[in-house]
C-alpha cells in the first residue's frame, strides 16, 4: 500500500528532536496466566498452559510508540515544537503511525519510509499491571543526516542495529554544535554495543538517564549500589546523570552535587506500567529546555511517570504543562529533591 499524498513539510524550527525507532504496539490483555518470582529477587517469569487455547480479555493497537516516539509526544504535550527522526515501512502500520503523530502535533519531516520493508510491530503480553514485550526490530538502513538543521535539543534512545558509523557521524555532528542540548537514554542495541564503542556519545551527553539495571549492564558490574554506579557513569563524561530505581525514585548527579527525588504519589494503583521511564527522562529534558534548574526538572519527571501508568500504553496519560504544574502545586511536602552528598 502506498502512502497518501500529504501537505508540504512544515518549516517551524524544532526545539526537541527525538531520534530512535517507532513501532506499533499491540496490547494483549491476558486473563489466564501465572507469575513466578525467585525468592528475594525481582526475577519473575510468566507462564501459560502449553499446547492449549489461552483466553485473553482484550487487544488494543497503539501506533507511533517506542522510547523516542514517546519522548517526542511528551515534549509536544509540554509545549515544545517536537519532532521524531525514525524509519517506518511503506505499509498500513506506517500510515497509522503518521496519522497518530499528526494528532499529537508532531513534526514528521524526519520520518523516512523504507520501500519493501515492514513497520516495526510489537506484541505486548499484559497481565495485571506488568507487561512482557515480544519484539522483532526490522533491518533498516540507518544514516545520520550530516546537514541536519540544528534543533534546540536532541534526545537519542532505542534504535535497531544502526552500526558504529551512524553514531560516529552523530558524534561529529554534536561536536560541531556544542550549544545543542543532548540527552541519551540508551536502548537495548546501544547498550549491547558497549560503552567503548559509544564513548563519544556518552561523553557528549548533557543528560544521561538509565535505570539501575541498565546502569549495571552498561558498566559491566554486579551487586553495585547506586552511589557507586553514579560515580562510574559520570566517568563516561556526561554532564548530568540520573539513575531511576523503580519505587525508590531517582538519584541524580551534576558536578559535585548528588540528590534524590522520590516517586510522585500514585493517585490510584497503576493500571499498566509501559512508558514510565520514557515519561520520566523526556519530561526531565523538556523541563530543562523550559528553563528549570536540574532539581526542579527532576521533580517534573516523576509526575508524568505517575500519570502515564494510569492508562494503557506509553502516551495516553502524558500530561500538558498546565496539568503537570497543577500536580506539582498539590504535591505533599515530602515530595522534594534531597541532597545526598
Amino acid at each position: 500500500m502506498l502512502f497518501k499524498k500529504r501537505a508540504p513539510k512544515p518549516t517551524t524550527a524544532i526545539e526537541f528532536l527525538a531520534i530512535g525507532d517507532t513501532v506499533v504496539d499491540e496490547f494483549i490483555k491476558l486473563k489466564d496466566a501465572t507469575v513466578n518470582c525467585n525468592v528475594d529477587t525481582d526475577a519473575c517469569t510468566i507462564s501459560m498452559r502449553w499446547g492449549d487455547k489461552i483466553p485473553f480479555e482484550s487487544a488494543t493497537l497503539l501506533a507511533g510508540v517506542g522510547n523516542s516516539a514517546n519522548a517526542a509526544v511528551a515534549a509536544s504535550r509540554l509545549g515544545l515544537a517536537s519532532a521524531l527522526m525514525a524509519t517506518i515501512g511503506n505499509d498500513r502500520d506506517g500510515e497509522l503511525i503518521i496519522d497518530a503523530f499528526s494528532k499529537e502535533n508532531l513534526d514528521t519531516r524526519y520520518i523516512s519510509r523504507a520501500p519493501g520493508k515492514a513497520t516495526n510491530h510489537h506484541y505486548v503480553l499484559w497481565y495485571e499491571s506488568e507487561r512482557t514485550i515480544l519484539v522483532k526490530p526490522e533491518p533498516y538502513d540507518y544514516s545520520f543526516p550530516k546537514d541536519l538543521e540544528p534543533p534546540k535539543a536532541i534526545y537519542l534512545s532505542s534504535m535497531g542495529e544502526a552500526g558504529a558509523t551512524y553514531y560516529a557521524d552523530m558524534a561529529t555532528y554534536l561536536e560541531k554544535h556544542p550549544d545543542l542540548f543532548f540527552t541519551f537514554q540508551p536502548g537495548t542495541f546501544q547498550m549491547q554495543m558497549g560503552k567503548e564503542a559509544l564513548a563519544a556519545i556518552y561523553a557528549r551527553a548533557d543528560l544521561l538517564v538509565v535505570n539501575k539495571e541498565e546502569a549495571a549492564r552498561i558498566l559491566g558490574v554486579t551487586d553495585t549500589e547506586i552511589p557507586e554506579l553514579l560515580t562510574m557513569l559520570k566517568r563516561l563524561g556526561a554532564k548530568r546523570v540520573v539513575i531511576t530505581d523503580d519505587r525508590d525514585g531517582a538519584y541524580a548527579s551534576e558536578g559535585s552535587t548528588t540528590f534524590h527525588v522520590p516517586m510522585y504519589p500514585d493517585i490510584r494503583p497503576p493500571f499498566e506500567r509501559t512508558g514510565a521511564g520514557d515519561a520520566f527522562a523526556s519530561t526531565l529534558t523538556a523541563a530543562l529546555l523550559l528553563g528549570k534548574s536540574f532539581k526542579e526538572a527532576a521533580l517534573w519527571g516523576p509526575v508524568n511517570s505517575m500519570s502515564v501508568v494510569q492508562d494503557i500504553g506509553a502516551q495516553k496519560g502524558l500530561l500538558s504543562r498546565k496539568a503537570l504544574e497543577d500536580y506539582l502545586k498539590k504535591a505533599p511536602a515530602e515530595y522534594a529533591a534531597t541532597d545526598s552528598n
